[in-house]
């Protein structure tokens, strides 16, 4: 739940990922088989962690954006959950994990593959040995564009302490390297005032073959693969998990 006076960064957030439940299972079922604790890779305001924690496990919630992270720990109460700030390119923690996963397509928001490359090199020093990394990735997106009169998804609507905010997908793009995706973010007050303004994500063009090349040459062992199904308004998300040497 989003609380009165939260930060733009925070009401966004919930309300384009903040519904997406189909991985919770995956993230559970990994958890109850490598136990804890979990570090949780681009946590945000704790979609994943709050779900691990409320199931009995000790999660480390990492997330570059401060403003995120604190509506986090506002929500986590007294469940075990201990927020970090910092770059998933560069991170360094007194804590080792027997599992650290990065849900949806965070994988992809790195920056290319040498930002990928400085990421799986921070995740293997903080493995345990023979523990695993579990990272989520769409390999491809269907592209649309608003503008040319093709059929785009339903917007997310939520009325927030007397404002409504609306964000919609208007566009997925195809650029050299990866995709980019396009949302239409609008607000309107009580009074009337009305907003609009758009907002775009570069996501890598990544595939679980790559990562696992990539999983590899950074000195992890072996991978193994899962599937998170698509649902009406998500693509599908291979999950490739890695294990560090025992």
């Amino acid at each position: 739940m989003t609380a009165v006076g939260s930060p733009a960064s925070v009401i966004w957030h919930d309300l384009e990922c903040g519904a997406y439940a189909e991985d919770l299972p995956l993230w559970r079922e990994l958890a109850a088989e490598h136990g804890d604790p979990v570090l949780d890779v681009g946590a945000g305001t704790g979609r994943v962690a709050l779900d691990l924690a409320r199931a009995g496990y000790r999660v480390t919630a990492l997330d570059r954006d401060p403003e995120l992270l604190g509506a986090l720990t506002e929500r986590a109460g007294g469940l075990a959950v201990t927020t970090v700030v910092a770059d998933a390119r560069d991170f360094d923690l007194s804590e080792r994990y027997p599992l650290c996963i990065v849900p949806m397509q965070t994988i992809q928001l790195l920056g290319g593959p040498e930002g990928r490359a400085a990421f799986l090199g921070c995740a293997l020093t903080h493995l345990r040995p023979g523990g695993a990394l579990a990272i989520a990735l769409a390999e491809a997106l269907d592209l649309y564009d608003a503008t040319e009169g093709v059929h785009y998804p339903l917007p997310d609507i939520r009325e927030l302490d007397g404002i409504v905010y609306s964000s919609q997908p208007v566009a997925v793009r195809a650029e050299r390297g990866g995709f980019v995706l396009e949302r239409r973010r609008e607000t309107v007050a009580v009074a009337g005032e009305r907003t609009v303004e758009r907002d775009l994500i570069r996501l890598d063009r990544l595939t679980a073959r790559g990562l696992e090349r990539e999983g590899r040459a950074a000195g992890f062992a072996r991978a193994q693969r899962a599937r998170v199904p698509e649902t009406s308004d998500y693509v599908a998300s291979e999950v490739v998990i890695l294990r560090a040497r025992a």
